[in-house]
């Protein structure tokens, strides 16, 4: 494997599987990335992976402990040794920590200058909550500081945003403009020589394999996807939407295509996990990792999306696929319509027309950063109901939820009740009495099985909120 590492180029035999954060710290004797958490939620092990896209290197905040190496293979990967200036003053990140109290004890200080140093490297035009001030926050959303005087944090990230012009071209060393020629210089030169063979494993983002099983999947030699090239992108086929399966969440909340379907995609989005999470988590491996509350299996069962299926197996063609619908995707708890040697290779939904409302929901303990008590989302198209003399009804709905089944639910007898329905009040109680049918929950750390279906039943009065105002 080959990538630079800060301002060194990087060529390592080391096994696949290993962290970037363990390389970093333990081969490189680099440690200024801390080890918190190794879960992606505490933030201190954050580091910048800068990808070249056409002529330019564009940066992503991602966390260290759950990044195999081989997703930093042809990659630049930036530590906060990276970002130090040689002549030993502060960034402007660091500068603004400083002036407004944001260091506290230090442990977790690396995570969030790294983090709001990202913020900096990002083109204004990425503006995703509306304006600088909102996206410098929301960049160290992902970091948890255990001092808290979160407000001091705030302040400088406020204040870095106002003076965001001046802090993009200072953030980082003057080394980083020679990084688009080196990475191509690596790219062209490191290609491995094709092979037939192929790992029967394959990794994404990794985000929630090495929470699950770290020991094994840092040895293990497994086919990495996050960064591969046909399983990538966002396209508008005409009918339909697809998504390439190793598609981000931030690869969905960037999507002009995405975007324009949308409207509150980012309010949406903003409730899964965080910024560097985001950057890492694939959608196909939310899907795979089948959590009966996996917020973004939700939010496609609600498209009525479908999957393409291929085999990675040596022993067969590599074209051979099969499409299948989500929804009969998920058999039983954590059992799957798949066979061991298949991984998904693309999702696709219908595209949307007419008059088309979406709305995503979720609670759970902590507003952000959290896994879901309950979630829920639906999609529909209104129209005029010939039956009712033109009064607007539901012309198509596709309603799912999660934290309330073994599975991630498509609720199919209440979807099927609520079309050609109005959106009343009335409709309402009728469907929630076919909801509570559908569902199963259990009483766990989360909740008692009768506050998820409360949950559930405000969920559903909040799509018609939200989307009708009733």
């Amino acid at each position: 494997m080959k990538f630079i590492l800060n301002n060194e180029d990087i060529e390592t035999e080391l096994p696949s599987g290993m962290t970037v954060l363990d390389f970093v710290r333990y081969h490189k004797d680099l440690k200024g990335t801390k080890i918190g958490c190794r879960e992606g939620d505490c933030g201190a092990c954050t580091v910048l992976v800068g990808e070249l896209i056409g002529d330019e290197v564009k940066y992503r905040s991602m966390t260290s402990c759950l990044m195999p190496l081989a997703n930093a293979a042809g990659k630049h990967i930036v530590t906060v040794e990276g970002i130090n200036p040689e002549d030993g003053s502060l960034t402007p990140v660091q500068q603004v920590m400083v002036d407004e109290s944001g260091t506290q004890c230090g442990f977790c200080t690396v995570g969030f200058v790294m983090s709001l140093t990202g913020f900096c490297l990002s083109g204004a035009e990425n503006t995703q909550a509306g304006s600088l001030r909102s996206d410098a926050i929301s960049a160290v959303d992902g970091n948890i500081c255990r001092c808290t005087g979160y407000k001091s944090i705030e302040r400088a990230a406020t204040r870095l945003s106002d003076q965001w012009s001046a802090a993009s071209g200072q953030s980082v060393p003057t080394y980083f403009r020679s990084i688009s020629n080196r990475l191509r210089q690596l790219i062209e030169n490191g290609r491995p020589p094709a092979t037939e063979h192929r790992p029967r494993s394959a990794v994404g983002g990794g985000t929630d394999l090495y929470v699950q099983r770290p020991e094994q999947m840092a040895e293990a030699e497994s086919r990495p996807l996050l960064y591969d090239e046909q399983l990538r992108g966002i396209r508008d086929l005409g009918d339909t939407i697809e998504i390439g399966a190793a598609a981000t969440v931030t690869d969905l909340l960037e999507s002009p295509v995405m975007q324009s379907i949308f409207p509150k995609l980012y309010e949406h989005l903003k409730l899964v996990s965080s910024t560097p999470i985001r950057n890492m988590a694939t959608i196909a491996g939310n899907f795979v990792n089948a959590s009966p509350i996996g917020d973004m299996t939700v939010w496609f069962l609600a498209l009525d999306a479908t999957i393409e299926l291929s085999c990675i197996s040596p022993r067969v063609s590599k074209g051979e696929t099969r499409t299948l619908p989500l929804k009969d995707f998920y058999l039983g708890y954590k059992q799957l319509a798949k066979q061991p040697d298949e991984i998904i290779t693309a999702i696709r939904f219908p595209k949307p027309a007419g008059d088309f409302r979406f709305n995503f929901e979720k609670v759970c303990k902590r507003t952000y950063l959290d896994i879901a008590t309950v979630n829920t989302a639906i999609s529909c198209v209104v129209g005029d109901d010939l039956n009712a003399g033109g009064t607007p009804a539901f012309q198509s709905v596709h309603l799912s939820a999660g934290g309330v089944g073994p599975i991630p639910l498509y609720l199919r007898e209440t979807s099927a009740f609520l079309r050609g329905k109005e959106p009343t009040e009335e409709t309402i109680t009728a469907a929630n009495d076919i909801m509570q049918s559908e569902i199963s929950p259990i009483s766990d750390v989360r909740g008692t099985e009768n506050y998820k279906r409360l949950l559930l039943r405000q969920l559903l009065r909040a799509h018609f909120v939200e989307m009708f105002g009733i």
